[in-house]
């Protein structure tokens, strides 16, 4: 599966975003999808992520309440809402994807093994 990422840039504390990520590839409307972030000197951090199982959503909680995550099964895309953005938001964002019917830890990168190219957000202050 390809993954494409985009809707990132520059806003000011207190704005919004909405970062997209477009699968293509076979069976792609089936799989597992997430978002990571990698602030520079920082490991990559785990954002969201929605689950093949109901299309259950897991948040991470230095985001919970002010992002979420959706899914366009129509389109193959998943799309993480950004809100009430800080300066520490900013990072590249990556999504993620994987063809398992659930997995152990979603918030795991090691978990996933497709990922798209990136899309900067920068939250100034």
């Amino acid at each position: 599966v390809q993954l494409q990422a985009s809707g990132g840039g520059l806003v000011q504390a207190g704005g919004s975003l909405r970062l997209s990520c477009a699968a293509s590839g076979r069976t792609s409307n089936r799989y597992v999808m997430g978002w990571f972030r990698q602030a520079p000197g920082k490991e990559r951090e785990f954002v969201a992520a929605w689950s093949r199982m109901g299309g259950r959503t897991y948040v991470a909680a230095s985001v919970k309440g002010r992002f979420t995550i959706s899914r366009d099964n129509a389109e193959n895309t998943v799309y993480l809402q950004m809100n009430s953005l800080k300066p520490e938001d900013t990072a590249v964002y990556y999504c993620a994807a994987d063809n398992s019917l659930i997995l152990s830890s979603y918030s795991d990168y090691k978990q996933y093994d497709y990922w798209g190219q990136g899309t900067l957000v920068t939250v100034s202050s």
